[in-house]
């Protein structure tokens, strides 16, 4: 089973409330996904110099007061956004050295994405009550991608749940299921990636992103998919400007798309879209198997 939604703005109205563009969908998509939920949200992109961290934390005795002072003293912290569980960081160094010392430094926090756009939020509870834990609502934004889950190659956990982000402000979210990615995994190990849970989800992402590291292009990055990776599939891959989706050639995972001045959306099923703002007004169609789809936004970094 599992629920994907993604949304794309076009315009500011959509983007100072795509949060709750984006809670009204996901909602939608409870029933495909009871076990878990998470999004991934693009903001505009922080100042030159600095970069944005999504951390989580497994244990709730965390004191992220604690945790600003020590990456204040060494990277230096210029915003923090507590949620419960979950902190977001704009930091004085590059994505990069964030992530190499959150590593070094943090053992007992999660690192979830980072980039200059991207923040993460997931948990192990009910996608309806999602939106009201993390302020869903609240948050504005350029683009963003949801995954709720039906577990059945891994356990229930936050750390195992979609989004997955392997590389600099990309994402990937996936309905389906690998059934080589255990040989891939090794593969992409020699070529330097890290994986941090056993879900089959994080090795698609983490294809993609070493794709993206060698030269390809995104759209190359997911038609390599097409031979490299077996099962079956629908992604939707979130990078800074924009966001692409993917079905495998036999296409037996549902999706939907719809578009319309405003916005660019897609979804597992049509009820998700159907909560949109003139989605009776927008051209909606079903994505052919093996084609990628992307939209995209001009970046300044």
């Amino acid at each position: 089973m599992c629920g994907i939604v993604g949304i794309f703005s076009k315009s500011p109205a959509i983007s100072e409330h795509l949060g709750a563009h984006l809670a009204r969908m996901l909602a939608q998509m409870s029933d495909r996904g009871p076990d878990s939920a998470g999004v991934a949200l693009y903001r505009d992109s922080v100042t030159p110099g600095t970069s944005r961290l999504s951390l989580y934390a497994p244990n709730s005795d965390v004191d992220w007061e604690e945790i600003r002072v020590r990456l204040s003293e060494t990277l230096g912290v210029e915003h923090v956004s507590v949620s419960g569980d979950h902190a977001v960081f704009v930091v004085y160094v590059d994505a990069a050295k964030a992530e190499a010392w959150v590593a070094a430094n943090l053992p007992h926090v999660h690192l979830m994405s980072a980039g200059h756009s991207i923040e993460i939020y997931k948990a192990v509870i009910p996608p309806t009550e999602f939106a009201p834990r993390f302020q869903l609502e609240r948050m504005s934004g350029t683009h963003a991608l949801g995954h709720t889950r039906m577990a059945t190659e891994s356990r229930v956990t936050t750390a195992g749940s979609h989004p997955f982000s392997t590389g600099m402000d990309l994402c990937l979210v996936h309905n389906g299921s690998l059934s080589n990615h255990n040989r891939l995994r090794r593969t992409l190990q020699r070529e330097g990636m890290v994986f941090r849970t056993e879900n089959d989800s994080e090795v698609a992402a983490g294809y993609v992103t070493w794709r993206l590291r060698e030269g390809a292009t995104l759209e190359e990055a997911l038609e390599g998919c097409l031979s490299d990776l077996d099962g079956f599939y629908t992604f939707a891959v979130g990078t800074a400007d924009g966001f692409a989706v993917l079905r495998d050639p036999i296409a037996c995972k549902p999706a939907v798309m719809a578009e319309t001045d405003e916005w660019v959306a897609m979804a597992s099923e049509y009820r998700a879209i159907a909560v949109l703002s003139g989605a009776e007004d927008a051209e909606v169609w079903e994505p052919a198997p093996g084609h990628v789809y992307s939209w995209g936004h001009a970046v300044t970094v």
